[in-house]
């Protein structure tokens, strides 16, 4: 697997007075998509959390925006793993609207940091998460 499919429909809540989606609910979208994408990798955040003390914070993001998603649309959001490193995750979400023949939405590249929740300081990723991760590398994806 080199990237994860996660659909969402776009409720009313989503949207702005005109029915479009209101700029920051991407991000929501994004998030829930990247929690879906380590789940489908036997990386369940709330266990990595509870169990092991690890979690992601969000270190550095950029987001373009392409083409508005709209009210009852239907939306992919795919993610890909473009950089890992020794404490630090580098992503990709493209939101694409199903709706709308893929017409592409939003591309987001996001810089996860592992932590160690206890302290909130930076952990090196454990071995047995990096094996899972390289299941969502891009073919000929780096390491940095």
């Amino acid at each position: 697997m080199a990237a994860h499919h996660c659909q969402f429909r776009i409720y009313y809540e989503d949207t702005d007075a005109g029915g479009i989606v209101y700029h920051a609910r991407y991000l929501g979208f994004a998030e829930r998509a990247r929690a879906e994408a380590l789940r489908s990798l036997g990386l369940s955040v709330g266990e990595m959390a509870e169990e092991d003390g690890i979690g992601f914070v969000v270190r550095q993001l950029g987001i373009r925006y392409h083409a508005p998603l709209r009210l009852d649309e239907l939306m992919d959001v795919e993610t890909v793993l473009l950089q890992r490193g020794g404490a630090r995750l580098k992503l990709r979400q493209v939101i694409t609207n199903l709706s709308r023949g893929g017409q592409k939405s939003v591309v987001i590249e996001v810089e996860l940091a592992c932590l160690r929740l206890a302290s909130m300081a930076p952990l090196r990723l454990p071995v047995a998460y990096q094996e899972k991760l390289a299941g969502l590398e891009v073919s000929g994806g780096d390491s940095a």
